[in-house]
């Protein structure tokens, strides 16, 4: 139904990469209006490089969701574009991912089978599985208030270190998001609501998730 993996940048195909860069020009440019460099149609900026790994959620060889990790050892996003906006950006030493570029792509879902299930909670189960399998100790990410309300419904015990206004006079949030068992089961709960799915097959990863033929 829907497979969850990593791949990293180097190893993108030019296939997927545009796949992927075309959805984020249409999410983030097209829909939420950020301040994006777009080029020939697609999103990216210098934070796509070999220090880069993704994620994607792919259903029927095609990108439904992503979300972008880069250790908090390498330039990212919160200690680089948007330190200046904060008074203090302190991220602590440690085994850390910060991720970014987060999105569903809200028509192919509609236009499929998934539009009945909680993606968006799939895909943060995703980032704790990549995140324990690789042994990272949490992720760090900058998100809109908009985000913020999402990530708090999934039920994901997350914790706000600093926030600031955005050239827009939105709120902007630096948030931890915990890789615990508490967080995996949490998210495993609020991913699987109907018991549709084997709970040990949504631990693993890569994450592969198919309804289990027993309940359907």
């Amino acid at each position: 139904m829907i497979n969850f993996l990593d791949i990293n940048y180097q190893k993108l195909s030019e296939q997927r990469s545009s796949e992927l860069f075309i959805l984020r020009k249409e999410t983030f440019k097209d829909r939420l209006d950020w301040a994006v460099n777009c080029i020939n149609g697609m999103e990216f900026d210098e934070y796509d490089n070999e220090h880069t790994t993704y994620v994607f959620g792919i259903h029927n060889d095609s990108v439904l969701c992503s979300v972008r990790f880069i250790e908090t050892r390498y330039p990212n996003m919160i200690t680089h574009t948007f330190a200046p906006w904060f008074d203090k950006v302190e991220l602590p030493q440690g085994n850390y991912i910060e991720s970014s570029r987060f999105f569903v792509d809200k028509e192919r879902a509609r236009n499929s089978e998934l539009y009945q299930y909680p993606v968006s909670n799939m895909l943060f189960l995703a980032m704790v599985n990549y995140a324990r399998h690789y042994g990272y100790e949490g992720i760090y990410t900058l998100v809109s208030h908009a985000m913020l309300r999402i990530l708090k419904r999934s039920g994901w015990d997350i914790s706000v270190v600093e926030q600031t206004l955005s050239e827009k006079k939105e709120k902007i949030y630096i948030v931890f998001l915990p890789v615990d068992d508490r967080s995996r089961d949490t998210l495993i709960e609020r991913s699987n609501p109907n018991n549709l799915f084997n709970h040990k097959q949504l631990e693993s990863w890569p994450l592969n998730i198919q309804p289990n033929p027993l309940r359907v």
